[in-house]
């Protein structure tokens, strides 16, 4: 499975057989100018959103025809499994911002979880749905999501082989949230990329958890 990070809380997810699948497009200029991460411009074979906020609903940027799963329940797209766990935006039940949905993506060898807009810590139930989680994309900017103290609780529930943080403020992304440091700082181990991009399968995880941070392509 190769991954590559766009911005904020959008990924690219690419099988063995070249199956392409964009996670939470976000729209360029939403929020009145404040996501300003260069529009995705790639096609994929679908794309798949946790919940419809612009910042990572924007289905309808992705060119061509792909398939759309907004919140997906159960869904496949060529190797690729694609299962929803039902949680919330905000610590409220989803009260104040709504519904959230945890995509897992499966495609045989790698089991990769994108919370989405988590909004808070997980209960045993939750946590035992999701089952094993090899590469975990987990938002740690606060505000509006999880903070970077209760990201890493998230973090210890879950127990991933590899953290990937998303959804926290750059220079890009003029969102009240915080900047990724602080979530850095509960990691015991960080490595720090140059690029996009990460590649694995299941003989190449890591023996211990890492925690590793992507650069942005757009």
């Amino acid at each position: 499975m190769r991954l590559t990070y766009y911005g904020h809380s959008s990924f690219l997810v690419e099988t063995a057989d070249g199956t392409r699948v964009i996670l939470d497009p976000y729209r360029h200029g939403a929020f009145n100018g404040t996501v300003r991460y260069a529009p995705i411009d790639e096609p994929a074979d679908a794309v798949v959103a946790s919940h419809t906020h612009d910042d990572h609903g924007a289905v309808d940027t992705i060119p061509g025809d792909p398939l759309v799963f907004v919140r997906p329940v159960s869904e496949t797209v060529g190797p690729l499994q694609i299962t929803g766990v039902e949680v919330a935006h905000d610590d409220t039940g989803g009260s104040e911002r709504g519904g959230n949905t945890v995509v897992l993506l499966d495609d045989g060898d790698v089991r990769l979880v994108h919370l989405g807009d988590l909004g808070h810590t997980l209960d045993a139930a939750t946590v035992q749905a999701i089952g094993r989680v090899d590469v975990l994309l987990v938002p740690v900017g606060g505000f509006y999501t999880v903070d970077h103290n209760q990201a890493a609780e998230v973090v210890e529930a879950l127990a991933p082989r590899i953290v990937v943080p998303m959804h926290f403020k750059t220079d890009r992304a003029d969102f009240p949230i915080a900047p990724v440091d602080a979530f850095l700082a509960t990691q015991e181990a960080v490595e720090r990329r140059d690029g996009p991009t990460l590649e694995v399968t299941s003989s190449t995880l890591p023996a211990e958890r890492v925690t590793i941070l992507l650069a942005h392509s757009r």
